[in-house]
């Protein structure tokens, strides 16, 4: 375990791989290292809950809360605990005005510094990243597949709305 790791690093770390995990096609891996960061910085008493906040952003249309933790000079939200709902101040809605402080680091070395932290070995498999990558551009060509006669197709369709 590396817990020597300076505060102000790990947090810029977390800032980068967080930012990132926001433009990701698949960021549940990048959500799942800061999570498991923070929760080792808590345990480690180097990082603070402050209370809940509602999310921007609604499971289902439904509005759910996520836990305001502060890492040095930075504010990450994480999913609450049922503990955190008992002991911690619901704060409402979230702060539009409020930005973390600019860090300029590339995801390759936030990545670094936080797998160090975390003493991360190669053979661990990251949740929801087992599958490999298909581009949404990509259409597998159906020629000698399928009859596309314009009849059949109209057929289909005059069913399909009637």
């Amino acid at each position: 375990m590396d817990s020597d790791t300076p505060l102000k690093e790990l947090a810029q770390a977390l800032y980068t791989v967080n930012r990132h995990a926001k433009t990701a096609p698949e960021p549940q891996h990048l959500y799942y290292i800061k999570k498991e960061t923070i929760h080792k910085l808590l345990k480690e008493n180097r990082a603070k809950k402050i209370g809940l906040h509602f999310s921007d952003h609604p499971k289902f249309s439904n509005q759910h809360s996520t836990l305001l933790v502060q890492v040095d000079e930075y504010y990450f939200h994480i999913p609450p605990t049922k503990e955190d709902f008992k002991q911690l101040e619901h704060l409402g809605e979230l702060d539009q005005n409020y930005r973390n402080p600019q860090t300029k680091m590339s995801l390759s070395q936030a990545k670094r510094i936080i797998y160090k932290y975390m003493n991360w070995k190669n053979d661990h498999k990251p949740p929801g990243n087992r599958r490999s990558f298909s581009s949404s551009y990509y259409t597998p060509s159906s020629l000698g597949k399928m009859n596309w006669s314009r009849r059949n197709t109209f057929k289909y369709e005059r069913k399909k709305l009637f």
